[in-house]
């Protein structure tokens, strides 16, 4: 695996941190329910779209309470390979020299790993520059879409250039604005962002429309809010529909707070909710910039007692959940988090509307089924659904397919059940390195 460098003031190697992983790890069920706050690291999403706004604004910004993880750190060493000055601080927070929307090196060989947001959000932002600006990532980034945001950018008169419409692709200038384009929103709603996040920097702005459904909604929200805490002029086309007009502007250089990661935060609301137990969420709330705090709201359906306030969550979970049928198109990052719970519900649990969801890190829908059979669980698939059937769960190990959330979510399994093992748990380090250490805290209070 390549492992970012180059960034001053950042002591953390991927590959060391993968390989203080062991090949497997069993989950050592609680033995009582959990009693906990747990305070967690910067959102991943918010992260990347704030060093992103930041590289491309006039100056220096400060983003605090970052996430430290593969993915924000694919994007800094990008970002330094391009020429911006990106610096951690003593107290975790990053510095980021911005340009005023322009690229300061001519051509750049950019490696991004896995993580879809870098490899959308940033070509985009070449087509700002001269180029030619190479961008690749894993064996399984080459699986993944890239052909509508290829063909926007062609539409922006960028010239990109890539076979089969995969990565890798090649991005050169030639990006103008004062136009309106129609962006598919069907299979990730990130190459509606990559571009939002670049347009304010394109002369005349930028009109955007999504073209048939638009999927996992509440990530374009985010980034709209991000873009206009860095002082872009970004307004829904009409209001309350998913287009959006960019006014041309330079985003103005700003000190911004990362909240917590709302994904993340659904595998320890579920952990109580699964044992009976009570847990309290800082710094996440009704006034959340993520949806998926939106998962709250399943988890309340499945008997729980949720109550959201302002600066934190607090959850208490029933003497058993109840199953749901859940259409979580938005929350889709949570989908497998409800996946791992539903074997200890009562009744049988439908996941539906995430067809999107195969074309992720993993085929998520198939790998869940996969892994929920192996436990003894009854699932029936779809192309776009589970419905999963209560029942006995049987010890297993649990292949995470070199996805995060498989080895996250399938934890939650072995705080019930005795003999749960991960299988890669260093996949984890994608976004939530401390993961692990997290959970096992679960057992003291959090």
């Amino acid at each position: 695996m390549r492992v970012p460098s180059g960034i001053p003031g950042v002591d953390f190697g991927i590959e060391a941190v993968r390989g203080s992983f062991p090949e497997e790890l069993e989950i050592a069920p609680l033995e009582r329910p959990v009693e906990a706050t747990v305070c967690l690291p910067g959102s991943k999403s918010i992260t990347n779209r704030a060093l992103l706004a930041a590289a491309l604004a006039e100056g220096t910004s400060r983003i605090e309470n970052p996430l430290f993880s593969d993915d924000p750190f694919w994007l800094m060493q990008a970002l330094v390979k391009l020429g911006f000055g990106v610096r951690v601080t003593e107290e975790g927070a990053v510095e980021v020299s911005g340009r005023g929307g322009r690229i300061p090196t001519p051509s750049a060989d950019l490696f991004v790993g896995n993580a879809g947001t870098v490899a959308r959000f940033l070509p985009p932002a070449l087509a700002l520059g001269t180029g030619p600006y190479r961008v690749d990532g894993t064996p399984r980034m080459r699986e993944r879409p890239v052909a509508e945001l290829v063909e926007s950018l062609r539409a922006l008169g960028a010239r990109v250039d890539c076979e089969e419409d995969r990565f890798p692709i090649v991005v050169r200038g030639g990006a103008r604005g004062g136009r309106e384009i129609s962006v598919p929103g069907e299979r990730s709603s990130q190459f509606l962002s990559g571009l939002l996040i670049s347009a304010p920097c394109l002369p005349g702005g930028l009109t955007l429309r999504p073209a048939g459904t638009l999927v996992s909604r509440p990530y374009v929200d985010i980034t709209v809010r991000v873009m206009r805490a860095f002082g872009a002029a970004v307004e829904e086309d009409p209001p309350g529909s998913a287009a959006f007009r960019v006014a041309p502007t330079t985003y103005h250089p700003t000190t911004y707070h990362v909240e917590p990661d709302a994904s993340a935060a659904s595998y320890f609301l579920a952990a109580a909710a699964l044992t009976g137990g009570r847990i309290q969420i800082p710094g996440l709330g009704r006034s959340s910039l993520q949806g998926d705090v939106a998962f709250t709201g399943i988890l309340r359906r499945m008997g729980c007692r949720v109550d959201l306030f302002e600066d934190r969550i607090e959850l208490a979970g029933p003497p058993r959940l109840r199953g749901v049928e859940a259409d979580m198109n938005a929350i889709s990052d949570t989908m497998m988090t409800l996946a791992a719970i539903a074997p200890f519900a009562s009744t049988p649990t439908l996941i539906k509307n995430v067809a999107h969801t195969r074309l992720q890190e993993t085929d998520r829908l198939s790998a869940v089924a996969a892994e929920l059979t192996r436990l003894g669980i009854q699932v029936y698939e779809t192309h776009d659904s589970l419905r999963i059937i209560p029942g006995r769960v049987r010890p297993a190990a649990i292949r995470t397919y070199g996805d995060h959330r498989m080895a996250m979510a399938f934890a939650l399994v072995g705080l019930k059940v005795r003999g749960v093992r991960i299988v890669d748990p260093g996949c984890v380090t994608k976004t939530l390195p401390g993961y692990f250490e997290l959970l096992e805290g679960l057992r003291r209070g959090g």
